[in-house]
């Protein structure tokens, strides 16, 4: 039985790395080296599922590691700059949080290493997919012969995205409505501030037509 449950576990873990070669296989990736942290930005609307996925790898997969044993701190970080989530993972990994506000949020990524950072230099490469909303369908109702659990789990699928779609519709308005506050207000100052302008041009050349004519006078000169 033990020797059983190894051996599931095993696949488990073989079944989860698989797919997240998969889903990484056309992500984005960056350096990063040991102890080092580096954060990305990703505009989020409000109360979005987030999921990440990342892998972490030596940038040279054929040079020796000396770190074979490296994993990866991620930490989520809102608008505010307040902690979302912080947690410790393997090489290898899947995040998920859910947006409670619209805006930046920042993804961090940090490396553990046991080593002094004198001798901490090893340069690594990260994996990195992010998406947004529910994308997954679960293929396991594929196998099923019943058609109509295969049809409402599709529909549920594009509900899923048309409320993601709509989130994001949502969240541009809310920034072009903030942005058209701020330009309205600016042309309001700027338009303000040519009314001082010419106000002050204006009083300046009187004061200085009327210091001239008293000077006139005051020589009899008119």
């Amino acid at each position: 039985v033990l020797c059983f449950v190894i051996v599931t576990m095993g696949l488990r873990a073989t079944a989860f790395l698989l797919q997240t070669y998969l889903i990484l296989a056309a992500a984005m990736y960056f350096d990063l080296g040991e102890q080092e942290e580096k954060c990305i930005i990703e505009e989020i609307p409000e109360d979005m599922l987030v999921t990440g996925y990342f892998l972490l790898e030596p940038w040279d997969v054929k040079a020796f590691s000396h770190s074979p044993h490296l994993g990866v701190t991620v930490t989520i970080r809102d608008p505010n700059h307040e902690v979302v989530t912080t947690k410790r993972y393997g090489k290898f990994g899947k995040v998920t949080f859910t947006a409670h506000a619209s805006g930046q949020h920042y993804l961090c990524f940090q490396t553990n290493s046991t080593r002094f950072s004198v001798f901490a230099k090893e340069r690594l490469k990260l994996h990195l997919d992010v998406q947004m909303g529910e994308h997954a369908i679960d293929r396991n109702t594929d196998k099923t012969q019943d058609n109509m659990e295969i049809l409402e789990n599709s529909l549920s699928h594009l509900i899923d995205q048309m409320m993601y779609i709509i989130r994001q519709q949502e969240y541009q308005r809310e920034k072009e409505e903030t942005f058209r506050e701020i330009s309205e207000d600016t042309n309001s100052k700027v338009l303000w501030w040519a009314v001082v302008q010419t106000s002050i041009l204006l009083s300046v050349g009187f004061w200085q037509m009327k210091r001239l004519k008293d000077f006139f006078i005051a020589k009899k000169l008119v």
